[in-house]
């Protein structure tokens, strides 16, 4: 949440801009503890305030008539909440939502990278991310191969306690998260996708191991078309670069993706036609706050990062300046 809401008050005060932040109901101690860093630090009352509260405080804010500005980080049905309630005055709205976003490997990739950087996309913060590599396609003559070392690799993180240091993947943010992906894993198993590892809840009810689920012939399954938002990757093979690119779109989402490639040419004609607002080549979740980040379609809209961010909390002033000494004729005699 402090870092959601960082990206966020940066370029907003960078640009002049007084905030209002809305603290998330289901955890706003960290958030309140901020507000006494920012007073600490000598910023002038007004300019940061924080909000507690849940719907009912979050609709007050966006359809007050002193709020010019919305930035949003959360899901598609909440956003389109926001959105109606800044219709009331034509506020405007930046958008950062979720994603399901392809991880692509094709048969000429460094495997032990690609397996490395899918483990990590998709199980660091318990999958937790908007931009997890959810939906890992993957050529099909090396599939069996990258299952078997993602596997492997899945069933030897350690799930614990996020206090204890030796823990790799913690507990989820809430039960009904873990309950909803229970239930998505259930329809996709359902659908017909294969178990590859993990699927059921281990000690302590917080708790949701990593999950790999090949859905090569199940590509429609829920675990493949809907967002999650926990430690469960959705395997789809493809046969070709047309074939990936299809999948890869195939999509309401478009926030983030990854390729892993040892063909220039590919990677780049891979750039040209994923529809998404980031890629990766042969490396993912490398960020900056130098950088733009944002999607399009159900990922939202707008740009957090680099001066795009610092743009969404402008408006364009256009001044004309005459420096003549000269008076002004008048346009209606005629000369």
């Amino acid at each position: 949440q402090l870092v959601l809401s960082a990206v966020k008050l940066g370029p907003a005060l960078a640009a002049g801009c007084t905030v209002v932040v809305k603290a998330s109901e289901d955890g706003p101690a960290a958030m309140l503890e901020f507000a006494r860093l920012v007073d600490q630090a000598g910023f002038p009352p007004g300019v940061v305030n924080i909000l507690t509260g849940g719907p009912e405080a979050g609709r007050a804010l966006t359809t007050h008539p002193l709020v010019a500005h919305i930035a949003f980080t959360g899901g598609p049905e909440t956003a389109r909440h926001i959105v109606r309630a800044s219709a009331e005055n034509l506020s405007r709205t930046s958008l950062e939502l979720g994603g399901k976003s392809p991880f692509i490997v094709f048969d000429d990739a460094d495997l032990d990278s690609a397996a490395n950087a899918q483990v990590a996309g998709i199980f660091a913060a318990t999958g937790q991310s908007c931009v997890a590599g959810s939906r890992l396609l993957v050529q099909r003559s090396i599939k069996d191969e990258m299952l078997a070392r993602l596997k492997a690799k899945a069933e030897a993180i350690r799930i614990g306690a996020p206090d204890d240091m030796a823990t790799e993947v913690g507990p989820l943010c809430t039960a009904r998260q873990r309950d909803r992906i229970e239930r998505i894993v259930a329809e996709s198993l359902a659908a017909g996708a294969r178990l590859v590892t993990g699927g059921k809840t281990p000690h302590g009810a917080g708790y949701f191991p990593p999950t790999i689920l090949d859905c090569s012939d199940s590509p429609n399954a829920a675990s493949v078309t809907e967002e999650l938002f926990g430690p469960v990757l959705s395997v789809v093979a493809f046969d070709d670069e047309a074939d990936a690119l299809r999948l890869a779109n195939d999509t309401q989402y478009g926030l983030a993706s990854g390729v892993f490639t040892q063909n220039l040419g590919r990677a780049h004609r891979m750039i040209r036609g994923i529809r998404a607002g980031i890629v990766w080549v042969n490396t993912y979740r490398a960020v900056s706050p130098i950088a733009p980040f944002g999607g399009h379609g159900l990922s939202g809209h707008g740009r957090e990062g680099g001066l795009a961010a610092a743009l969404d909390y402008t408006t364009v002033k256009t001044v004309w300046l005459r420096t003549s000494d000269d008076p002004i004729p008048d346009p209606f005699v005629m000369r």
